[in-house]
């Protein structure tokens, strides 16, 4: 598709005729002929829009000034909203590293957030789509194969490439979800070890709990954004033959929901058992500490109550204070350093 001006992002299309793909190129000014012809599916893609680009499109278009605002604005939530002429997506993929910090090194478990949200908005018109994201982000690659793997739905209009769109949004959501899931496990694995390190998964565990709560945003409000798309595909009478996919489609939106609610469950289950088991292991601590504070207690008061002051190595001689030092030191520092290893001080 053709650049429109200097300060135009790279924009992209496909034409499809009856389902089946037409051409990848063409002209600007007509979008609108495009759209008005029977059987015919346009898809305009547009990357980091310039606002100019924008005005170009919604005057084609006869798109709503309110839309397309709401496609470049920040910070706005998952939605769907309908108008006169069309309706108006928001929705964000979902992208976490799969390779977890290990939570039993120190160095590793760093407690910083590792989701990264694309937002992709879309104009959905009576035979075509219009998205909008940035070159960053969203992977449009990813939903144009889609579409190509599912062809012969592209023949039941522009639902197919709706369904598409968000069926890759979801699908995204999942696969967080499930890294998530695997870093909660592995937290689990070290959370009763004998030497794990408490401080090391508390910081993996905020990690965690940021990461959900930020995926738990953009994941709930996609079932009224799968909704909102079911009420306009009925309310206009659109084929039928597509219902059993947005069925799928919107199962899939209320399993990814209750999974990220049950996670968000387990991640608050780590972190209050993590403090309980620092409380005890603390309280395990003060007991050997206080045993052996009773043990050398013993022989303190007795020879302290006898007062016995009897000739030993050194006996009023200079080396006898050095010595003395000498053992004071050695078996402080022994005490610490098996103190500390224990994980005592």
């Amino acid at each position: 598709m053709e650049d429109q001006g200097g300060d135009a992002g790279p924009v992209r299309g496909r034409v499809w005729r009856a389902g089946v793909l037409e051409r990848t190129e063409f002209a600007f000014d007509a979008i609108d002929d495009l759209l008005a012809e029977p059987d015919v599916l346009v898809w305009v893609d547009v990357c980091d829009p310039s606002s100019r680009v924008l005005d170009d499109l919604a005057v084609e278009l006869s798109l709503d000034p309110l839309a397309v605002e709401d496609a470049v604005s920040h910070g706005e939530r998952a939605k769907v909203t309908r108008y006169s002429s069309h309706i108006f997506l928001t929705a964000y993929a979902a992208v976490i590293a799969s390779n977890p910090s290990d939570p039993s090194s120190p160095s590793g478990a760093s407690g910083r957030p590792n989701l990264r949200l694309s937002r992709v908005s879309a104009f959905v018109l009576p035979r075509g789509i219009v998205t909008v994201h940035a070159s960053d982000g969203f992977d449009m690659d990813e939903v144009v194969s889609r579409w190509d793997e599912n062809a012969d739905l592209l023949k039941h209009g522009v639902g197919a490439l709706v369904h598409g769109l968000l069926d890759m949004v979801v699908d995204s959501h999942f696969e967080a979800v499930q890294v998530l899931d695997d870093r909660i496990e592995a937290l689990e694995d070290v959370l009763f070890e004998e030497e794990s390190l408490s401080h090391a998964v508390q910081r993996q565990t905020y990690g965690i709990r940021k990461d959900l709560v930020a995926l738990r945003r953009v994941v709930l409000p996609m079932r009224e954004v799968v909704n909102g798309v079911l009420r306009h595909r009925q309310e206009r009478g659109a084929p039928t033959e597509l219902n059993p996919w947005y069925d799928d489609l919107y199962d899939h939106v209320l399993r990814a929901t209750e999974w990220t609610e049950s996670l968000r469950d387990m991640v608050t289950t780590i972190f209050e058992t993590n403090l309980s088991l620092q409380d005890a292991r603390l309280n395990t601590v003060m007991k050997k500490l206080t045993s052996w504070a009773a043990i050398i207690a013993i022989p303190t008061a007795i020879t302290g109550f006898f007062g016995q002051n009897v000739p030993y190595p050194g006996f009023q001689q200079p080396f006898g204070f050095e010595l003395s030092t000498v053992s004071i030191i050695v078996i402080a520092g022994l005490l610490y350093l098996t103190f500390k290893r224990r994980g005592w001080l």
